[in-house]
């Protein structure tokens, strides 16, 4: 892969170019690095390019309208699950990831396996550049640091969300191959990385975190925007990490630790948060605000979920719920409410949300300029990872309390349906048989309450968990009866992008991932 990365400091912006197939990721020789930042302004200004990077789309030489970052890499995730299905294939933008029909796309720059590579390397290289240029830089050392901060944490989480992408979970595949690690700014004359192990890759992701967090606490820099990550967001990506290492000591410490952000509601009512378009929400941790002339049109994640929109691309390729997921919500659940349920057919109405189990819980916040935050990080996220985790340790009356922290807003009666769950930290190996443990039920919460935000083929991965689609009353469109859905399967990782094979001297076609 060669990728030739422009930085923008008059307006912060990152933009692409595509050349021939080696790695390159210098700036473009018109904006020398000392141009782009001279001082803790100019190197604030770098960040914002890569925050505003994480929601742009054409991450690839084509298919653009299906790549918007961040959001349209949770979104795939969610899709190759067993909870998330489309209604309606449309143009087959991410219901090829829904049928798992995206591994034979490495071959060319267009499908999964060159924008998911594309999108976090270019961050990756942009975040080494500020690190790099920071030690030379005047002007304000507390928000240079600060800045600093934010570098590490998005190059974390970048390598995070790769080894997610191209391996299989961190447990029990230590050894097994990695990512080309990066943490230099790097010219089109840099020789390419080898995959390296998974291990390698999480240790940088933690030296990186525990470099951005240390930073962050000691800048005495509060959060300006809610797009910018601060010491509460990096100790929930370290939770974030610490849950999938099974390091669920430091996955309690970093998600209390994100809790005790001023401010923040760790967990707000169900009807606080309709739409799930905005950053100003009590409950956000981290999230991009996107204005009108920076919203991504048919790109938008709205876009591809708001079927009410009329002659967005979710009035014909509309995202539902699995029927097992919302039957098994209690009436008195108010999350209900994010889906339509099992209309009849008077009720159905082509081409809008009135359809079953439509999905209508994020809606464009204004649908005339096609806008609508995108949210990252929630605290009811955190909430969960910390129940999750006291679980995990045995904790049985700490997870309780936790867990009821969160299900006592959304449902009326929920102590009556916690107490139905004995103290045990075993979990089914079927995702859909009924629930009887504690954990059961945590990780059901996690389910219902993250549906479309994180990518649930992330956490079967992690819980080293498979499923199967063709169950009693689903109303799946795919049940993928000729995938293998099982823990561990090929199918729920990316394949490498030829390009990269091609391209870097240190990678051959035998580094590709099975097939």
């Amino acid at each position: 892969m060669k990728k030739v990365i422009y930085i923008l400091s008059a307006v912060g912006l990152l933009t692409l170019g595509a050349c021939n197939d080696q790695l390159e990721t210098n700036p473009t020789d018109k904006v020398s690095g000392t141009i782009i930042f001279s001082d803790a302004n100019g190197a604030e200004t770098a960040m914002n390019g890569i925050y505003r990077a994480t929601y742009v789309a054409g991450w690839g030489t084509g298919w653009a309208d299906e790549n918007p970052g961040f959001v349209g890499v949770y979104l795939a995730g969610d899709l190759m699950g067993e909870d998330h299905l489309m209604l309606g294939q449309g143009q087959g933008w991410f219901y090829e990831d829904y049928r798992f029909n995206v591994r034979q796309d490495y071959t060319h720059k267009q499908g999964r396996p060159y924008q998911f590579w594309n999108l976090h390397y270019t961050l990756i290289s942009n975040a080494n550049y500020i690190i790099a240029q920071a030690p030379d830089a005047g002007g304000d050392q507390n928000l240079l640091n600060s800045v600093v901060g934010q570098a590490y944490a998005m190059r974390a989480l970048s390598y995070f969300q790769l080894i997610q992408l191209y391996q299989q979970t961190y447990k029990g595949n230590e050894s097994a191959p990695g990512v080309p690690l990066y943490t230099e700014p790097t010219t089109s004359s840099s020789e390419g990385k080898p995959r390296g192990t998974v291990e390698d890759v999480y240790k940088q992701i933690n030296s990186d975190l525990e470099t951005a967090i240390s930073l962050l606490k000691d800048c005495g820099v509060e959060q300006k925007h809610p797009s910018h990550i601060d010491y509460y967001a990096a100790n929930g990506i370290k939770a974030r990490v610490c849950l999938v290492q099974q390091n669920y000591e430091g996955a309690l410490a970093a998600a209390k630790e994100a809790l005790k952000k001023p401010g923040l509601q760790a967990v707000l009512p169900v009807s606080s948060l309709t739409g799930f378009n905005s950053v100003k929400n009590a409950d956000v941790l981290w999230g991009v605000e996107v204005i009108a002339d920076q919203s991504q049109h048919f790109a938008s994640l709205f876009s591809h979920m708001d079927a009410d929109a009329e002659g967005m691309y979710a009035s014909g390729a509309e995202k539902c719920v699995s029927s097992w997921l919302y039957n098994n919500m209690p009436e008195t659940d108010e999350r209900k409410s994010w889906w339509r349920g099992d209309l009849s057919e008077d009720e159905i109405v082509s081409g809008t949300s009135m359809l079953p189990y439509c999905q209508v819980k994020f809606k464009f916040a204004n649908v005339t300029s096609r806008t609508g935050d995108y949210i990252y990080m929630r605290g009811e996220e955190m909430v969960l990872i910390a129940a999750e985790a006291e679980c995990h340790l045995g904790h049985y009356a700490e997870a309780r309390k936790l867990i009821s922290q969160l299900g006592s807003v959304r449902d009326s009666n929920y102590a009556v349906r916690l107490a139905k769950f004995s103290d045990s930290n075993s979990y089914n190996q079927n995702t859909v048989a009924p629930l009887q443990t504690l954990m059961d039920e945590i990780l059901f919460q996690r389910r219902v309450e993250l549906w479309g935000e994180v990518g649930r083929i992330f956490d079967l991965q992690r819980l080293k968990l498979g499923f199967d689609r063709d169950y009693s009353g689903s109303n799946h469109t795919e049940l993928v009866k000729n995938v293998d859905t099982n823990a561990g399967s090929n199918a729920f990782i990316m394949t490498l992008p030829q390009s990269e094979i091609d391209g870097n001297a240190n990678i051959s076609a035998s580094d590709q991932n099975p097939f």
